[in-house]
């Protein structure tokens, strides 16, 4: 009974989607867009005049100015930095535009400019001290926030009448003021669409890709290469022109400017940059955390007064709105990745069938075959995952560092470097014109021409819908095949792991991988075969409309049919091997040959049932002491299409060959890889014919 509820509960309770959202980046608005669910709840219940037609046209303008300051911040922030003189150089630049317009009567363009250009100068002034000299930011906006002020002070008394007492002839300045496109002001598409270039800027920019580098680490991003102190520098100028241009829309709904104007200011833009999400200690920030937390601030404050709260109290309670935005974003921060380590591995219930054993009269007889093979590359090659010969008997294989070895036939004394991927070259071969196909970690998939060009075929499928992570780009793509037709089917073990942490989906046993077809006619690709337990080897059968695939972590191997009448579907072929299977090739008796990278232990088996201890395991102990296979020993075994177990090769001892990834077999003997390994071994096989190749066999003569 404690295993079927065990069972139930882990089949019917997805608990890894919840590890799942906390890694998804926009996890980060949650928090914000949950404050602006409540914001508007509330005050719809309180207030619910403000949320009338003419009480959202009047936000709207408001928003449109409101929502371009915190952006500009935003901007800053992101840059590791504040700007406490927002409010100041804001009133500058509305006084810059109504002296232009009213008192010099300059055509609204130049008018627009110079604003621009006065917030410019001043985030200049900012982003020099901050940006070149290296003040403190929040000491120096401190600063040039009173200078401003003053400056705003000792001119406005002289143009503030002139101001009033003039009028712009602009037509296009009265339409802004007044007119709307689908019931919505023309400040609030302007606003959107520059809100809008922001966030391609920011998202989709090098200057943008800079900034969050600068904010996330100033040292790294120097390191890097990057002129931190430009991009500091920049940043107020941004917020700057921003900044006018929110002066613009501010001057064409009030048409005026006060001796009050952009006091106290600041709080509620940084409030709102805050409450978005944006984070105080930079690398953090877009344009959709900036709007809404500008439109949970402007509810507030709207809300308040129209309340009749007064304004020293309406000050308070959005300087404790502060507080607790401030709060959380340094403690969310601190614990988001605690909290995601502590729940993204999520292990499922998982039960194998029992051992089969592997003593005398077993199929799987443990003998010492292995034991004195010969050895190439021997500390020459690190990881060779897969190997494969090409028709003149020369072997490749791919190493950790990224490269691609080509030993010479047909001794393979001498070796070169073939070709650079700059990953890992998994599992691989040629198809019928000599390229060299194979699957790189964290990559995708590759062809290597015989001209040595290295060519991305694909790194990415059409996205599941269903899936809350980006399944579309592949994480570890690891074993192919060429099926006659010349489509390539290949695995990708895992959707949730990369190449550094593929052990954690053996604690998780989920089902978390996929066999993918590539169309090199049409360069399409698409996942034929979901939820599969960690898919390894990958070999098509000569009949071209089926193929075998290796589940690691299941311990078994089935064959998919993907034409003909059985298109579609998956049948058992050999299951419950006593090891992990991880590459199978083809034999030249017309078998298959399968490696055994680890073999199952009674304490590991068990361990698949107790999915709660795992978890416990995962919190408790580093990733280099979990629970693992015995990968000690090396073993390759034969099977027919049936399943049937026909030969076994073992390295009982793992002097040699511990841990085979892949056999080849070539002219009579198999060669041997390993991801661990530092060498390939060699075997010569008993009574196999001296003249088989893989390629010949496999495409003829062509």
């Amino acid at each position: 009974m404690a295993n079927s509820l065990t069972k139930l509960r882990y089949r019917h309770v997805p608990d890894h989607l919840f590890g799942e959202v906390l890694s998804k980046p926009w996890i980060d608005n949650a928090v914000p867009f949950i404050a602006l669910i409540a914001t508007l709840g509330t005050f719809m219940a309180l207030q619910p005049s403000m949320f009338s037609a003419y009480g959202l046209v009047d936000l709207s303008r408001q928003l449109a100015e409101f929502g371009l300051l915190v952006v500009a911040l935003t901007v800053v922030m992101i840059s590791g930095g504040i700007d406490l003189a927002i409010g100041s150089i804001f009133a500058l630049c509305i006084l810059t535009i109504m002296t232009c317009l009213n008192v010099l009567g300059w055509p609204l363009g130049t008018s627009v400019l110079a604003t621009a250009g006065v917030g410019a100068f001043c985030g200049a002034i900012n982003g020099v001290l901050i940006g070149f000299l290296r003040l403190r930011a929040f000491l120096t906006t401190l600063v040039t926030l009173i200078i401003f002020r003053s400056i705003y002070e000792l001119i406005f008394p002289q143009l503030g009448t002139a101001i009033v007492m003039g009028m712009s002839d602009s037509a296009i300045w009265d339409a802004l003021s007044f007119n709307t496109f689908l019931g919505l002001p023309y400040a609030i598409w302007i606003a959107g669409i520059i809100m809008l270039g922001v966030h391609v800027v920011l998202s989709r920019s090098r200057f943008g890709w800079q900034l969050s580098a600068v904010g996330g680490g100033r040292r790294s991003a120097f390191n890097a290469g990057i002129k931190v102190r430009t991009v500091v520098f920049l940043a107020y100028v941004s917020s700057g022109v921003l900044t006018g241009l929110a002066a613009v829309l501010y001057g064409a709904r009030m048409n005026s400017v006060g001796s009050d104007t952009g006091v106290g200011l600041e709080l509620g833009v940084v409030t709102a940059a805050i409450m978005g999400g944006v984070t105080l200690g930079g690398g953090r920030g877009s344009v959709s955390k900036a709007l809404m937390g500008a439109i949970v601030v402007l509810i507030v404050q709207n809300g308040l007064l129209l309340r009749g709260v007064q304004g020293p109290t309406a000050a308070m309670i959005l300087g404790l709105i502060l507080l607790l935005a401030a709060f959380l974003d340094v403690r969310w921060v601190k614990n988001r990745h605690k909290l995601l380590q502590s729940s993204y591995i999520s292990p499922t219930w998982f039960e194998l069938g029992k051992r089969p054993q592997v003593g005398p009269g077993s199929p799987f007889e443990i003998n010492d075959k292995l034991k004195d093979v010969e050895v190439i590359g021997l500390g020459e090659i690190e990881g060779p995952e897969d190997v494969v010969l090409d028709a003149d008997g020369n072997l490749y294989a791919g190493n950790r560092f990224g490269d691609v070895i080509k030993f010479h036939g047909p001794d393979h004394k001498t070796w070169e470097v073939y070709a650079h991927t700059g990953g890992h070259f998994l599992g691989c071969n040629f198809d019928r014109h000599g390229n060299l196909i194979g699957c790189v970690g964290g990559m995708g998939l590759y062809m290597v021409t015989p001209e040595r060009e290295v060519v991305k075929l694909t790194d990415e499928t059409p996205r599941n819908p269903l899936s809350i992570i980006d399944d579309s780009h592949l994480r570890l793509p690891d074993d192919m095949d060429i099926a006659p037709d010349g489509r390539i089917f290949f695995s990708e073990a895992t959707v949730r792991y990369g190449m550094d942490s593929w052990a954690q989906d053996a604690i998780e046993s989920r089902g978390n991988g996929r066999l993918i077809c590539y169309d090199p006619k049409t360069k399409t690709t698409k996942t034929v075969l979901r939820n599969r337990i960690f898919p390894n080897g990958i070999v098509c059968l000569k009949d071209g409309e089926s193929l075998l695939f290796n589940e690691t972590w299941a311990c078994r191997i089935s064959r998919y049919y993907y034409d003909g009448p059985k298109k579609g579907t998956v049948e058992p072929v050999c299951e419950n091997l006593p090891g992990y299977p991880d590459n199978i090739n083809r034999a030249s008796d017309g078998n298959y040959w399968v490696a055994l990278f680890g073999m199952r232990t009674p304490l590991l088996d068990m361990a698949m049932t107790e999915p709660a201890w795992r978890r416990r395991m995962t919190l408790r102990v580093s990733p280099a002491n979990y629970l693992y296979a015995n990968i000690n020993v090396g073993c390759v075994i034969k099977i027919n299409e049936k399943g049937e177990v026909l030969d076994t090769i073992w390295d009982a001892e793992g002097r040699n060959h511990s841990s085979i990834t892949s056999m080849r077999e070539h002219k009579g003997y198999l060669y041997l890889g390993g991801v661990h390994n530092n060498r390939i071994g060699k075997y010569r096989i008993p009574g196999a014919d001296p003249d088989w190749t893989a390629m010949k066999d496999y495409w003829g003569n062509a």
